[in-house]
């Protein structure tokens, strides 16, 4: 899904499985999707993990033309490794990252665009958001797993104050369709919105190229619907509870989102979070994700955290950027943007009166055993499927 630290195990593009991708945050099961002979079903490998898609084709396609579904699909992701994968030697950013400071390369539009996003995400989310993090990540050497080990001995201030450093996203330069750092040292690593822009595109060629209207794209745990599912209804997204220890065939449904019929046709889907790569230290659970802003393990952070938004890599950024923040901040900054986000927190974290208790009180609404559901006002209203 999902690296700020975000997702450690996803710093490269190509290097996970499905199963464990949906492991780091909240597993997002798919319903709705048996198919009947209506509805085809496409599944490969890409970004290190895999896609699987469900869709059924206009009147005018023919059947046949899966292959050339599937070729046109694969080139387009073939692409966006090939430019955004940190795991390829010769792609765009690692070129990139290579460079020394006020040395131009040249960006394609992929790579344009998913930098874009990032550097809005980046500044409405007081940096929370930082597509240069990778630094601190390795100071701490965070890797798919934590130990209690590392926390009983931390980096030290110099070690955390030099690799803060070479976080500076600020530094990174867009010029027309060129590129530049003003710092040596600063790297990219878009794999925290990378999952979410290839569903997009994935999208993209369904709708653009075939006139496909009525489809679920997933990687890794994000997903775009559109249309109706094989059953003629609208697509529904189940939400697991971060339950430790959950796995794919025990875990258990602690929400649903269903695709909004009044305000849209399509909807976009990602999650994140921390429970499964956490650990417990001093009385307080830490996880893998590191605050840009501090340069530490957040500690206090939401389990899972799910966005909507207008498109799968924004919804990608944000649903990252919000679990690197302790959960109040997560959930002032995600009212205050008007985003569509749930969040799934044990229920001792509630907090009952101060500046949330309004928000808390008519967001949350679903629970499971001892986990709460708390929604947004904007997710809240796409749930009901109310115009805002």
């Amino acid at each position: 899904m999902k690296n700020n630290t975000y997702r450690p195990a996803s710093r490269n593009l190509l290097n996970n499985t499905l199963l464990s991708i949906v492991g780091l945050g909240s597993i997002i099961s798919l319903s709705a999707c048996q198919q009947t002979p209506d509805y085809n079903y496409l599944t490969g490998e890409t970004m290190g993990t895999s896609y699987h898609i469900s869709y059924q084709l206009p009147d005018n396609v023919d059947s046949a033309d899966e292959a050339a579904i599937q070729a046109s699909i694969d080139e387009r992701l073939k692409q966006i490794n090939d430019s955004m994968s940190t795991y390829q030697s010769d792609s765009t950013i690692s070129k990139f990252n290579q460079l020394g400071a006020n040395t131009p390369i040249v960006i394609d539009a992929d790579f344009s665009r998913v930098l874009d996003i990032s550097q809005v995400v980046y500044g409405q989310s007081g940096g929370a958001f930082d597509p240069t993090v990778m630094p601190l990540v390795e100071t701490w050497g965070f890797g798919s797993t934590m130990t209690v080990e590392r926390l009983q001995s931390p980096p030290t201030a110099l070690e955390i104050a030099q690799a803060k450093a070479l976080v500076d996203f600020e530094s990174i330069i867009k010029k027309d369709q060129t590129l530049y750092k003003t710092k040596d040292g600063v790297e990219l690593d878009f794999s925290a919105v990378a999952k979410g822009y290839g569903v997009d595109v994935i999208a993209d060629v369904l709708r653009d190229e075939y006139q496909i209207r009525n489809y679920m794209v997933e990687i890794g745990g994000e997903i775009a619907t559109s249309g109706v599912n094989s059953q003629q209804q609208p697509w529904q997204i189940a939400i697991d509870a971060p339950i430790e220890g959950s796995t794919v065939s025990e875990r258990q449904t602690i929400s649903a989102i269903r695709q909004p019929t009044t305000t849209a046709t399509q909807m976009h889907l990602a999650t994140s979070g921390n429970y499964r790569n956490s650990v417990i230290f001093d009385g307080k659970r830490y996880s893998h994700t590191i605050d840009p802003t501090t340069g530490e393990p957040i500690a206090g952070g939401a389990p899972s955290v799910t966005v909507a938004a207008d498109s799968v890599a924004l919804a990608d950024a944000w649903a990252t950027a919000l679990t690197a923040m302790p959960y109040q901040k997560a959930l002032d900054v995600a009212t205050t943007q008007d985003l569509a986000a749930m969040f799934v927190i044990l229920a001792d974290d509630v907090e009952v009166g101060g500046a949330d208790s309004n928000t808390l009180d008519d967001a949350t609404n679903d629970s499971i055993d001892n986990w709460q559901v708390v929604q947004t006002p904007a997710m809240q209203a796409l749930r009901t499927d109310k115009k805002r």
